[in-house]
């Protein structure tokens, strides 16, 4: 045993528990037998007097405290060797969660794997036995990754000396040959330019981490990196890998060579060796917005770690996300231009009223997919999946409604019997509550009737249908339609001869502050697949948003609508904090609030309001400036372990139920859209 009267070796330990009270660094007593292995990022197991119980934690510090009379419980196991909590990764997380009011532990449960014993146990034997690694980059992938950089001017010298920068990505498609002579790869060209970023990175000796929304870009991606990096220095960081493949990949960051990280939101984090870039592609899309607590964006999340390691950051994508333009404007984040900009020949196909509602595609993109149709495949997007979204009735024109739950009738096919969207229950028996008839129509087209309705149109013509339930990442270069959700559009061989952007004005009618810059970047997306010169229609919209995608001035259309926001004070012009939970305890949050943060003015907190699924809680809004954004996180993270604490202690009756989201404190901050 220690020496009671000398110094003791204490492990400063963060606790795994959502509990916010346990937000912070607990000190344990180190016993002889875990001298040697209890080190920093190592995990633990750790007694919880007040709880009677031993719990899972990470040291995260380890030194000497002199002798006195606290008492410290002593760590109750090393669980590994391994420590998969670097100093620079618990940093970072402290660092974000105390910007958004949050736990590190809930960041730190979406990037530390679990532990898989197998897969530890080869990675240790391998770093045993690893002799000199190949070079992760080819010369000829180096050079031709040079040529790519060089058609943005200066960004190749912004990127190397670390600065934030937004690019508008080429809107193209790239045939990329593999190294092994197979079929040429078809990518988006901002997978190339994306890719030419990270092998220049790579090849000066430094990690970069490349964060897309989902697994169709994280896909492109690796199709750019294919045979041009070594297999062993191209990390693949995403949820849809088993338990063993993620925490051996989680591993092979750990240690001191380069790679690149390929991930969705959480590969932000990805605690690579000596990081040199960070890349955002679509950072506006809603992917990359964390929905478990503590709720961080993913490029809030790059911007802290920018600070921090003082690598570059580069945000591309074919819009400019206001978010991002705001940083623009203020000089925060640089802007770098194509030396010759690529723009798709975008028609304004406005439609008569004689052609609207019963002709969803106007004369003139039909004369336009015709045409496209003999040379190529072409590409129709559509706002919703499915044959009939929605239903109404067939005389009133009302809503088909379920007279069980109240949701809406939908149909999968031409004469099937309707269903209801929430309880799955048929309406063969339906009736209309406002005019009694029993007969419906179709209110809306989905990607599978569009497709009926086009293949009707177009006989003899391949039809294609990518959607949720129909995934088609790509296409080849004969002749199809390809009807396509939003999003799920494949890409094709040579890119499209044709685009048709329908669906449009449904799209925005979306009761959202962010919808028609949603929009923008749908159709934006979809027309970057249109091969060079072939028309891209968008039908039934005109306006600024349609201007903008006309004129391919994406960043102007975002400086307008920040322009339009600022009165407001609506994100991203002002941060927004929402506050969840019942009514004393948000108004208690509130006053706490008013005391701490005195600068904030009179209009800042909206609310509190009833919430309509949860009659016992309020909900309250407070706009803040940035450089209030520390003050108001501390104060609003001190009410929730107040609240905590004071929930925690009540004495509970025996009829008492159990405790719900309704009757604790919820706080999130930098909510994109007040309505959400």
């Amino acid at each position: 045993m220690s020496d009671p009267a000398g110094p003791r070796r204490v492990a400063r330990v963060l606790i795994d528990s959502p509990l916010p009270q346990l937000d912070r660094l607990f000190d344990y007593a180190v016993p002889d037998e875990h001298t040697g292995s209890a080190v920093p990022g190592v995990r633990v197991k750790v007694p919880l007097r007040s709880a009677g119980r031993v719990v899972d934690a990470f040291i995260v510090e380890v030194g000497e405290e002199d002798a006195g009379d606290r008492p410290l419980s002593p760590l109750e196991e090393v669980v590994s060797p391994v420590p998969v909590l670097p100093a620079r990764l618990y940093t970072l997380v402290r660092r974000v969660a105390d910007r958004a009011a949050g736990s590190a532990g809930d960041i730190l449960r979406l990037v530390i794997p679990k532990r898989m014993v197998r897969a530890e146990k080869a990675w240790l034997a391998r770093t045993t036995q690893d002799a000199l690694a190949p070079e992760p980059v080819t010369a000829a992938a180096r050079e031709a990754a040079q040529r790519v950089l060089d058609e943005f001017p200066e960004l190749r010298d912004r990127l190397a000396a670390g600065e934030r920068i937004a690019v508008s990505a080429p809107p193209r498609t790239v045939a990329l040959r593999a190294a092994d002579g197979t079929e040429p790869a078809t990518v988006g060209g901002w997978a190339v330019l994306l890719a030419a970023a990270a092998i220049d990175c790579l090849a000066s000796g430094r990690s970069a981490v490349l964060v897309v929304p989902d697994h169709r870009d994280q896909a492109q991606l690796e199709a750019a990196l294919a045979g041009r990096v070594d297999d062993d220095a191209l990390v693949r960081d995403d949820a849809r890998r088993s338990g063993p493949e993620r925490y051996a990949a989680y591993l092979r960051l750990l240690s001191e060579r380069p790679c690149i990280v390929i991930g969705n939101r959480s590969a932000v984090y990805a605690p690579a060796h000596e990081v040199g870039l960070i890349a955002l592609w679509d950072d506006s899309d809603p992917l990359l917005a964390e929905p478990l607590s503590p709720g961080v964006h993913a490029r809030d999340a790059a911007l802290v770690r920018q600070e921090l390691d003082g690598c570059a950051l580069l945000f591309a994508g074919h819009t400019r996300s206001t978010d991002v333009e705001r940083l623009v404007a203020i000089g925060w984040v640089a802007e770098v231009r194509a030396a010759r900009p690529i723009r798709p020949r975008v028609v304004l196909s406005a439609t008569t009223a004689s052609e609207l509602p019963a002709r969803r595609v106007p004369s003139v993109a039909y004369a336009a997919a015709r045409t496209a149709l003999e040379h190529g495949p072409v590409l129709v997007q559509v706002a919703r999946p499915g044959y009939a979204p929605s239903l109404v009735c067939a005389e009133c024109r009302r809503p088909a409604r379920c007279t069980h739950c109240g949701g809406p009738l939908r149909a999968h096919r031409r004469g099937a019997v309707p269903v209801c969207g929430w309880c799955g229950l048929g309406a063969a028996d339906w009736h209309c509550a406002h005019c009694r008839s029993d007969r419906v129509r179709l209110g809306s087209s989905g990607s599978e009737r569009t497709a009926d309705e086009l293949g009707r149109a177009f006989p003899n013509t391949r039809v294609v249908v990518a959607d949720g339930a129909h995934p088609v990442e790509s296409v080849d270069a004969r002749p199809a339609l390809v009807v396509a959700t939003r999003g799920a559009e494949p890409i094709a061989a040579g890119g499209y001869r044709a685009v048709l952007l329908l669906d449009a004005d449904r799209m925005l009618q979306a009761d959202d502050l962010r919808t028609p810059e949603h929009c923008l970047r749908w159709w934006s997306n979809a027309a970057a697949l249109a091969a060079p010169d072939a028309p891209v229609h968008l039908v039934a919209v005109a306006g600024p948003v349609a201007r903008a995608l006309a004129t391919w001035s994406q960043p102007a259309y975002a400086r307008g609508e920040l322009a339009e926001r600022a009165p407001l004070l609506m994100p991203p012009v002002s941060r927004v904090a929402r506050i969840e939970g019942p009514p004393a305890q948000v108004d208690g949050a509130l006053a706490a609030l008013r005391t701490d943060v005195p600068e904030l003015g009179p209009d800042a907190v909206l609310g509190p309001v009833p919430q309509p699924e949860d009659q016992d809680a309020v909900r309250a809004l407070v706009r803040f400036d940035y450089p209030h954004g520390r003050a108001v996180a501390d104060s609003l993270r001190a009410s929730v372990i107040r609240a905590a604490l004071r929930t925690r202690s009540r004495p509970r009756g025996p009829g008492a139920g159990p405790r719900t989201p309704g009757n604790t404190l919820r706080v999130r901050l930098d909510i994109p859209d007040p309505e959400l």
